[in-house]
């Protein structure tokens, strides 16, 4: 008749005489409806001892209470868009390296810019940057959003800085013309003193679970490295009064070629800080493949994992968090579909109810 959140007023009129108290015995004889509106009235003829006494029953239809949804995210006092385009903070490059082997195919860079604090972030958040100059219109160039490397703290551990990993852009066109994109090569570019007009931070999608005995499924390709190595400096190269990290971290990072490997050095310092805690797989296609002889993308040396990462998937507090190409999502559902059909399960159905509970998340390009 009306809603559970409907809320429901009652007259009961009886005859003035001095009758004694309403026995438990009541039936309703009849009910009609006599109003259409938000608020519907209905008598109720219920006989008590052979008389029948008139009841009337005002329902009021109220829009259902908002239910606040508690996110499994850090999300508390998480600042978005401190800065917008209009009004940059201007931040200082204090450190820019290129961390990628001269034969590797294309220049990734690290750098760190100063903020003094001005630009708070979480950790899986995105920075916007406005590289210097104007556009072919003569127009300030538009931002370009990149993925925060660093965790909150920063490299330096003093709250001060925010890094990113950004590749140099440059390709040959249609026409034979080699182009190079604005603000990567802006970024990569960069002496240290140099100012950065930086916007946000922005995004929530990425943000850590709370649950410090996460299971945490981490899978990258190239710079998409960015935000995960945010998460792992938070784990295991910092102590927290109010986080200590006791599940399971687990790496996948697909790259071209061996001097293609991102921040392979701390990667490997923290595995041997915490053995039980953190699993490191790298995917080099160019340099390894499968035992079918198959090149080793990412989705590939997933592959080798399938049953145990089923399983794990199958769990309230596993996390998957992927960033990077476009392409790789495909490379995992593909995977995934076959397997959850063993146990009866729609895979499509089963990721859309990931994604609801903030276990799936996804930022690529």
């Amino acid at each position: 008749m009306a809603s559970a959140s409907a809320a429901l007023t009652a007259a009961v009129s009886l005859p003035s005489s001095k009758s004694s108290p309403l026995p438990t015995r009541t039936s309703i004889t009849s009910l009609e409806r006599i109003g259409f509106s938000k608020t519907c009235l209905y008598y109720r003829n219920v006989s008590i001892r052979g008389r029948v006494v008139s009841i009337r029953a005002q329902v009021t239809t109220e829009a259902p209470a908002k239910v606040e949804k508690i996110s499994k995210k850090n999300e508390e006092d998480v600042v978005v868009n401190k800065f917008k385009p209009k009004n940059p903070y201007t931040g200082r490059c204090l450190l820019n390296t290129k961390i990628t082997g001269d034969d590797a195919p294309g220049e990734t860079w690290h750098m760190v810019f100063s903020t003094e604090g001005e630009v708070p972030y979480r950790e899986g958040q995105s920075i916007g940057v406005i590289p210097d100059g104007v556009d072919k219109n003569g127009k300030p160039h538009k931002l370009r959003l990149y993925s925060i490397a660093s965790s909150a703290l920063g490299d330096f551990g003093d709250s001060k800085t925010v890094s990113l990993c950004v590749k140099r852009l440059v390709y040959t066109n249609e026409q034979g013309e080699i182009v190079k994109g604005v603000c990567s090569n802006f970024l990569c570019d960069l002496k240290p003193g140099a100012e950065v007009k930086i916007t946000g931070p922005v995004g929530k999608e990425m943000l850590m679970p709370k649950d410090p005995n996460a299971t945490i499924i981490m899978l990258a390709t190239g710079t998409g490295i960015a935000p995960f190595r945010s998460f792992l400096w938070k784990m295991f190269f910092e102590k927290h009064e109010d986080y200590k990290f006791n599940g399971l971290a687990w790496l996948f990072l697909g790259v071209p070629t061996s001097s293609s490997l991102l921040y392979k050095e701390e990667f490997e310092k923290m595995k041997e800080k915490a053995p039980n805690n953190f699993r490191l797989d790298f995917a080099v296609s160019r340099e390894q493949t499968n035992e079918k002889g198959e090149k080793m993308y990412i989705q590939t040396r997933m592959a080798q994992y399938a049953e145990e990462l089923w399983e794990l998937l199958k769990k309230d507090n596993t996390y998957i968090y992927m960033c990077g190409l476009k392409g790789m999502e495909k490379g995992i559902d593909d995977i995934m579909v076959s397997l959850a059909a063993k146990d009866g399960i729609d895979w499509a159905e089963y990721k859309k109810q990931l994604k609801k509970g903030e276990q799936w998340n996804v930022e690529v390009y």
